[in-house]
């Protein structure tokens, strides 16, 4: 049954939020005593208290980890019981989405259309994906020499530290821990301090669904604190985080200044999206180009946020992108028929609308450029398109994390190729054209780890994702995120 607006507020009324860690299959008090409020951007009320973890709650959680794998109860348990456990997971997430999303919508301000139908659901189909893939993975034996044998093995590289973005809190949590888990890791998770309450949920059910007390631990606080602690820890083996690239260039830091742990980074970026005048379907291509820059607030990593059209369809195109804006107005997060919801917090909000003003004063607002008051909350921005600015604008430059996008007219192919890779970062691309031929040309020169041809932002589990650049390294999604969270040994056997 599709639940209305109504429905949606009652359900978040009769929620009950725990902001307490979950620290060796228990629930436990940060031992400071101190915690964060907690605040719905969309209405500005407390809905929560977080635990604010330290040292000590990092410590102890770390040595339920290592306790844990070093038991072999998950690391050694054969492929097969790893695998049910990770598909019961599943089958629990799918029967709480509506708690899930509503943990999420709550905590950040996405939809709640959004958040119920596609986070929560495609998380669960995600852990089904890497539990089926367990048993789908091979070890090698090489040739060697006469009288001699190798086994090239898999292995689990132990405890796991992840760091988790607000944006997508509990989608890109299973990001990393589905894969994890598979390979035979234990994980300590830092949820982001905004929006801990889907990843806490989570640390419960893989308990119910059989996961051993200790392999999933979830150490709520700031990142200032509980993401330097995990970093610097001499018994965490590797890191995997999504957040800014400042944050990742200190998480190098730490790797380097403590064990060397290993590091899969998604970091920021600042796509682009090329319009070529032989685009066969030019109203799509608006309709795709809003979508890449406004969904989810704009707050999305590969957001195509810098859009390039070819000025032969220039004008036609701009008319087609600010009428395409319109279905992504903002609107009160647990009502369906909102288009986008508020921005993670009105402190954010501020500094979108800061770049915004800024825009207006150095080009053109062809659409949007207003911050209504919603429910009592300035949390929102409408989605705002800017043309005319200078080409060393911050708007083609710096991640703005919210529903702006700069639109740009191009002559030649070459210059567009290189105006989309004036960027440090290197996340993703779009592309749109008619030729098959340019098609090719184009995407091969686009440094991005995803191009999207005749669409924008495409993903699925079967493919990986992450950037080059400043983005980051290391891959997400398909089974190429096994690498991220394993490596190989060789066992060289000699009889002759």
């Amino acid at each position: 049954m599709t639940r209305s607006h109504t429905d949606w507020q009652a359900a978040a009324a009769a929620l009950t939020l725990d902001g307490r860690p979950v620290i060796g299959g228990a629930r436990v008090a940060a031992s400071s005593g101190a915690t964060i409020a907690n605040c719905n951007p969309a209405t500005g009320a407390v809905i929560s208290q977080i635990h604010e973890c330290g040292d000590t709650e990092v410590d102890a959680a770390v040595a339920a980890a290592r306790a844990a794998f070093d038991s072999g109860a998950w690391s050694r348990a054969g492929a097969g019981f790893r695998r049910e456990r990770l598909l019961e997971l599943a089958r629990l997430i799918e029967a709480r989405a509506d708690e899930f999303a509503l943990h999420d919508t709550l905590d950040m301000g996405k939809p709640i259309r959004e958040s119920a139908t596609v986070d929560a659901p495609g998380s669960a189909a995600l852990y089904r994906f890497y539990g089926e893939a367990i048993e789908k993975t091979e070890d090698l034996i090489p040739v060697t020499p006469p009288g001699s044998t190798a086994l090239v093995t898999r292995e689990a590289l132990g405890v796991i530290g992840v760091i988790v973005p607000w944006n997508y809190p509990l989608e890109i949590a299973t990001w990393k821990l589905a894969p994890a888990l598979a390979a035979g890791n234990s994980v300590v998770v830092k949820p982001p301090v905004e929006a801990s309450h889907s990843t806490l949920l989570l640390a419960e059910l893989a308990l119910e669904a059989g996961i051993p007390a200790g392999v999933v631990n979830v150490v709520t606080g700031r990142g200032s604190v509980v993401g330097r602690a995990l970093g610097l820890h001499p018994d965490i083996d590797m890191i995997a985080f999504t957040g800014s690239t400042a944050v990742a260039k200190q998480l190098q830091e730490y790797a380097g200044q403590s064990n060397m742990k290993r590091l899969a980074l998604e970091a920021g970026g600042k796509s682009s999206n090329l319009i070529f005048a032989d685009c066969d379907d030019l109203a799509l291509a608006a309709e795709k180009a809003a979508f890449g820059s406004f969904y989810n607030q704009g707050e999305v990593c590969s957001a195509n946020s810098r859009v390039f059209v070819e000025r032969a369809v220039y004008d036609e195109f701009l008319e087609l992108y600010a009428a395409a804006a319109r279905a992504y107005a903002p609107g009160d997060p647990l009502d369906p028929a909102s288009g986008i919801g508020s921005l993670v917090s009105e402190a954010k909000a501020d500094e979108v609308w800061a770049t915004i003003e800024a825009a207006r004063r150095d080009g053109t607002i062809v659409a949007g450029g207003t911050r209504p008051e919603i429910g009592g909350s300035r949390a929102f921005i409408e989605p705002t398109i800017v043309a005319d600015v200078p080409a060393d604008h911050e708007l083609h430059t710096r991640e703005v994390f919210g529903p702006v996008a700069v639109v740009t007219p191009f002559d030649t192919e070459a210059e567009v190729i290189a105006r989309a890779n004036e960027t440090p970062y290197g996340l993703a691309a779009s592309l749109w054209t008619g030729s098959l031929a340019r098609a090719h040309r184009v995407s091969q020169q686009l440094v991005a780890g995803t191009v999207s041809v005749n669409t924008v932002d495409a993903l699925g589990f079967t493919t990986p994702f992450g950037g080059f650049k400043q983005s980051g390294f290391g891959r997400d999604l398909s089974v190429h995120a096994l690498d991220n969270y394993t490596d190989y040994k060789t066992t060289w056997m000699q009889w002759g």
